[in-house]
């Protein structure tokens, strides 16, 4: 059997943060992208609405609502399987918080304090002459280590994001080492993975597109709106014929994540020759929406039908908590939040176990020098040895014959007196089950 045919599948998640309608940016850095990859072969893929991060950024109920429907809608139009791929909603895996807090606890608030997002926050306080922690919430403050828990909690390979969210992959990846490095290997350290061309796709106004920069170009939104918004496009003062340059061009950002290589070298070519603004949007405004069109359609199916999106992600909520539900008592165990009287029970076993076992002894004789024997289940000596000046050189006989078993042995052959009436084999054997009781 090949390598390829017994390599565990690589898993995928993604998510977005439920407190606007997507966007031209949302489809081509996060819900495309996952949805291409939920399709390959020796893929599982995760899909979340963030609606715990949404409350950090918004307090109006109805709009997270409005944004959970919509966002859901939207994933399932562009083509998302839901019996293909595990689809849900953040609130609706109660291990998500409880790990948030087992991760919070291996955390340090350094690593917090160099966040994108609160880093912001302090810069823009101090700049105005604010207490540099004025209107930050702990939520904000405390938002990577949510996000860690997201990533974490199922143990994603591939996390597809813009290359702005690229540090909280790398903070996920600390957080999982640290309480690695704790407790044991249970967390897969995740890897961001990025689109090149369109990890940040510019809004209307050149900058990247964003709800909070009110920019966008949302992604279902009517033909004929969509048809206007295009063409409220920033672009330079060149005039028809007037060669135009493709680097800082959002216009042309825009259709390269939209194109085929072709068409983007068509388009560059263009440029090139002083194409003009009115016909190079017209260009960009019909390429986008030969792709969005089908899926436009049947988003408002699905916008029209709350009760079967309520249905799909209930299902996915089954589905993630099949996984996470045993993966949080493991880590539970692992921390030693664990039932007592199943620990008292395990240590009893632990125990019947080793007393099971042959046992070393070690002793010091009347002359001050340091001996240890080796005895079965059943008291009888089995190997006794010669005199060490120290406990400490005697120990380390022990911890040979404990590791190595018999073949250690030969090595120690002065150090050893061998037992009148016992085999050499009787002892390999006792030294044999020492070994395997550790594997």
């Amino acid at each position: 059997m090949t390598n390829k045919q017994t390599a565990a599948p690589q898993r995928f998640l993604t998510g977005i943060t439920t407190t606007g309608t997507p966007h031209l940016g949302n489809y081509v850095g996060s819900i495309r992208p996952s949805v291409a990859a939920s399709t390959g072969t020796g893929a599982e893929s995760f899909y979340f609405l963030a609606d715990y991060h949404a409350l950090i950024k918004c307090d109006e109920p109805a709009r997270i609502q409005r944004s959970t429907l919509e966002i859901a809608a939207s994933w399932l139009a562009a083509g998302l399987d839901p019996e293909r791929v595990t689809f849900y909603r953040q609130s609706d895996i109660p291990e998500i918080p409880e790990l948030t807090w087992l991760l919070t606890c291996v955390t340090a608030k350094g690593v917090l304090n160099r966040a994108h997002a609160y880093k912001a926050s302090v810069d823009k306080n101090t700049a105005a002459g604010n207490d540099p922690d004025a209107d930050v919430s702990a939520g904000l403050f405390m938002y990577p280590v949510l996000m860690g828990a997201d990533i974490l909690m199922f143990k994603a390979h591939h996390v597809p994001v813009g290359r702005d969210q690229i540090q909280h992959i790398e903070m996920a990846r600390d957080m999982g080492q640290r309480f690695n490095h704790l407790y044991g290997e249970h967390f897969v350290l995740p890897q961001a993975l990025i689109e090149e061309s369109v990890a940040l796709l510019p809004g209307l106004d050149g900058r990247k597109m964003s709800k909070s920069y009110d920019n966008t170009i949302p992604l279902f939104t009517p033909r004929e709106q969509l048809k206007k918004l295009i063409a409220g496009i920033v672009t330079d003062s060149r005039a028809p014929g007037e060669p135009k340059e493709v680097e800082g061009s959002a216009l042309f950002q825009i259709y390269q994540a939209f194109a085929s290589e072709q068409e983007t070298a068509a388009l560059r070519l263009a440029y090139n020759e002083g194409i003009g603004w009115g016909e190079a949007k017209q260009l960009l405004f019909e390429r986008i929406d030969r792709e969005v069109a089908p899926m436009r359609a049947h988003y408002q199916e699905l916008m029209n039908d709350p009760a079967k999106i309520e249905a799909i992600l209930q299902a996915g909520a089954d589905k993630a908590r099949r996984l996470a539900k045993p993966f949080m008592r493991e880590l539970r165990e692992a921390v030693g939040l664990r039932n007592l009287g199943a620990q008292a029970a395990s240590a009893s076993r632990g125990k019947a176990a080793k007393s099971s076992l042959p046992t070393f002894k070690q002793y010091r004789e009347t002359d001050g020098r340091f001996h240890f024997k080796l005895v079965d289940v059943k008291g009888q000596l089995l190997l006794q040895s010669n005199g060490f000046d120290s406990p400490k050189d005697a120990a380390q006989a022990i911890v040979l014959l404990q590791t190595q078993g018999a073949g250690a042995l030969p090595g120690l052959e002065d150090k050893l007196q061998a037992v009148p009436g016992v085999a050499t084999e009787a002892v390999e054997a006792a030294l044999q089950q020492l070994i395997d009781a550790k594997n």
